[in-house]
Formats: C-alpha cells, structure tokens, sequence
C-alpha cells in the first residue's frame, strides 16, 4: 500500500515462498516502473532471501526491515486485521477460494481514505506521520 495515497497492490499466490516474493515484486516493478519505492517488510524468509535482495536492487527497491515480531508497525498487517474482522469473523465459506476472493474483493472496494485509516495510517500516533 502506497503510505501517502492508499492505493493498494495484491498477487494472490498460494505459499509465500521466495518465489512468490519476487513476483510480487516483479508486478511491483511493473506498476511502478520510474518511482522510487521502498517497501516495509517483516523478517519473513522470502523477503531476506538472496535473491529477493538482488531482485529487489535490481529494480531499485528500497527494502526496510521492521523490528522483529513488531506487526503493530505494519500498516498492512492492521489492514488486514480489519479486514478478517469483517470478512473472516465468525463466517465459514463453501471453499477457501471462495474466502480468499470475498476477503480480496473487500480490500478492493475500500476507499483510499478508507484503507489508510482502517491501516492506522491516518491515526495521530502513526510512527512514520513525520516522514508522510
């Protein structure tokens, strides 16, 4: 999620393997192609991995690392607690596919102002509001 505008960037994949990683990255490259973009990551094994690292400079993408065990500084992992919240909750779908799409759609339909303050981003106490 771009932190200054909302809009949003998903690759639904099954794992979340190294591979996995640099597809998003590649469709990452992609959609950005020209900007200068860093991304805030966890210590996940896909995002430390070598060739993340080098793909990753390769197309000039700043990875941050968050401190470890730290997701109340993610924006994202609180985007996507509020969308369990209201996908996932006490609801039971007829396949995890079926899940996965509701969950996705919901995050699509979600204003910018509506993802950035669902993510805590638009919060006065927001850790990087001085840098936003």
């Amino acid at each position: 999620m771009n932190l200054r505008t909302g809009t949003r960037l998903f690759l639904v994949r099954h794992r979340q393997t190294q591979d996995d990683f640099r597809a998003f990255l590649t469709a990452l490259n992609q959609h950005y192609r020209g900007w200068r973009v860093a991304m805030l990551l966890d210590e996940d094994s896909s995002h430390t991995a070598g060739r993340s690292q080098q793909l990753a400079a390769d197309y000039h993408v700043k990875l941050l690392r968050l401190p470890k065990r730290s997701p109340e500084l993610n924006p994202m992992d609180r985007l996507w607690g509020h969308a369990k919240g209201v996908v996932s909750a006490n609801m039971q779908y007829p396949t995890i596919d079926e899940h996965v799409l509701t969950f996705l759609e919901y995050l699509l339909t979600l204003t910018p102002e509506e993802a950035l303050t669902a993510s805590g981003i638009r919060s006065q106490r927001f850790w990087l509001k001085s840098v936003l």
